[in-house]
């Protein structure tokens, strides 16, 4: 069901690890890319209505409107079962106490008597959040985009989900539920690409927007592709992934049980293993037999996620080696099961999140660890992080100088200016001094 790569005895060179040596899907957004840019174009120019010949065209929905009337979010929270409300709920309890303390706070740095530079932490205006809504129903994704946004202090934000036949057009009542509990009543029937250029162009009934958030499938990021640079991005969100670093103390049925909680997600999950045990890896290929077998979405995700080339077990020499491959590998989720296992996930580089040990699995940080769940895919780990307060934050320098203080470094200014050949650059210095500039201490 699950290949095997075996790196025992390699030579890796200095620089690390091969990534191409390791599971990874094939995700090819530049492709994808000539087949979203009509959409974004054609919602562009029509709005509203090309949204609604596109909910019938993807969706097999015919609706008269985008935006979810209130009284949808209202009846959706009234009608919630109890139970799912109240896990939503904890899930945000505990979303908000990581989030707020994400919080930056100003700094003024006095750099010279006179002079100051302070670093103010602006919310951005407006943003799009977007929550899937295809094979799965994800009011976790509802949390996870709008409690870090709220924590920033965002003042506009709107959601867009698929809108589904079963429900009328509508997304999930599930996710409208979670976005009344949330405070949130700017909800759009909208999915793809043509939801994300809904948010980057705007509609009649949805103003544009600074930044969209939130996972999807291919025709999302390369959406999210095609109109960065109009619109700020937090990544281009690949199919999920999970890593597990593991040893001879693992426990196979834990393993097996993690695996297989990514791969129903998607045919294009990635499930990965990376363990020095051969006795576990066997033991673990037993039990994906074992527990596959009495697991829901077998032959539509599960095992196609698993016997994909983006899954496998890779055997490595020891831990040091184990490391370099999950640090290569940049998991979304990594999980580290071993002994000692805080003081081998202190040594991590390259993850979008990292769980430690055998009660912290993935599933936790979905739905309710407090930690966020919109994570870097596709080994984009080792430069990008997971949606946070930050996310939704921009840095901006105030700089404030007296005469004095300008005064004082004009003359390297001005020097400065010159060996770059811009005078005019160094002469707006000189124009304050009457062109005597004295010079630099």
């Amino acid at each position: 069901m699950i290949s095997r790569i075996d790196l025992r005895g390699a030579a890796f060179p200095e620089g690390g690890i091969d990534r191409d040596l390791l599971p990874r899907a094939e995700l090819d957004v530049e492709a994808a890319l000539e087949k979203v840019r009509p959409i974004c174009d054609d919602v562009r120019h029509r709005g509203t209505a090309a949204l609604i010949d596109y909910a019938h065209r993807f969706d097999g929905v015919t609706i008269e409107r985008v935006r979810v009337p209130a009284a949808a979010l209202e009846s959706a929270l009234a009608g919630i079962d109890p139970a799912v409300r109240a896990a939503l709920e904890e899930s945000i309890r505990r979303a908000r106490l990581v989030h707020r303390d994400q919080r930056r706070t100003d700094h003024t740095t006095q750099v010279v008597p006179g002079g100051t530079v302070t670093e103010r932490w602006v919310p951005v205006e407006r943003v799009g959040l977007y929550v899937p809504g295809g094979r799965s129903v994800y009011p976790s994704s509802v949390v996870m985009n709008v409690v870090p946004a709220q924590e920033a202090g965002v003042g506009s934000m709107a959601v867009a989900s698929p809108p589904q036949a079963e429900f009328g057009g509508l997304p999930h009542p599930t996710i409208l539920a979670a976005c009344a509990l949330l405070g949130v009543d700017e909800v759009y029937a909208a999915g793809g690409a043509q939801a994300v250029a809904m948010f980057a162009y705007g509609t009649e009934e949805c103003r544009p927007v600074a930044m969209v958030t939130g996972p999807g499938n291919i025709w999302v990021a390369a959406a999210k592709r095609l109109l960065k640079g109009r619109i700020g991005i937090d990544a281009e969100a690949g199919p999920t992934e999970i890593a597990i670093l593991a040893d001879a103390t693992a426990d196979p049925v834990h393993v097996a049980a993690d695996l297989i909680s990514q791969a129903e997600h998607d045919p294009l999950a990635a499930s990965v293993l990376v363990t020095d045990s051969e006795e576990l890896a066997a033991a673990v290929e037993k039990e994906l037999e074992v527990q596959v077998g009495a697991t829901k979405h077998v032959e539509d995700r599960i095992r196609p996620a698993l016997s994909g080339r983006q899954s496998g077990i890779v055997l490595v020499d020891g831990l040091e080696q184990g490391l370099a491959v999950v640090d290569a590998y940049a998991a979304e989720h990594l999980e580290v099961q071993t002994e000692d296992a805080a003081a081998v996930a202190a040594r991590v580089r390259n993850a979008g999140a990292v769980f430690v040990g055998a009660f912290a699995p993935v599933s936790l940080g979905d739905y309710a660890a407090g930690s966020n769940h919109v994570l870097p895919t596709g080994g984009c780990a080792c430069h990008s992080s997971g949606l946070s307060v930050q996310s939704f934050l921009r840095g901006i320098h105030v700089v404030d100088y007296s005469r004095e203080a300008l005064a004082e470094i004009a003359g390297h200014v001005v020097t400065l200016a010159e060996a770059e050949d811009l005078p005019a650059h160094g002469a707006a210095v000189k124009a304050r001094f009457d062109w005597k500039v004295p010079p630099s201490k």
